[in-house]
């Protein structure tokens, strides 16, 4: 069976089946990502614009900004399993294949550091600009 493939060039040749998946996990989303779009929605950092669930290649990212070529995610306590993180690596030298900066915060930093993980965003976007 022949894969169809999204082409605009924010979703670096991302599958079709995936979107659906990224559908659902927007209308599914964790409290703290919940919490994390409070912040990041309606252009609120610097005026950049973020997505949520967003397809890029064969993954879904937690938040990405196409302007600064910026990753977010988000990791709960099944990230640390060698396992996931070891798929966290693999999934993170990919995404930087296409240029992109991917940056980690635990679910516990954005309950409770909200501001300092906004700040570390707000430097990372800086970055690249």
């Amino acid at each position: 069976m022949r894969r169809k493939t999204i082409e605009a060039s924010f979703f670096y040749g991302a599958p079709s089946e995936i979107f659906k998946l990224a559908k659902e996990l927007r209308k599914n989303s964790t409290k703290a990502e919940q919490e994390l779009w409070k912040h990041l929605k309606n252009k609120q950092i610097n005026g950049f614009y973020f997505r949520r669930q967003h397809p890029i290649h064969r993954f879904i990212a937690d938040f990405f900004c196409y302007k600064a070529k910026l990753v977010i995610e988000l990791d709960g306590r099944v990230h640390e399993e060698i396992t996931v993180k070891e798929r966290d690596i693999e999934r993170e030298k990919i995404i930087k294949e296409f240029g992109i900066k991917v940056i980690r915060f635990s679910n516990e930093e954005i309950f409770n550091e909200i501001d300092k993980v906004l700040y570390q965003i707000e430097k990372a976007i800086n970055c690249k600009t």
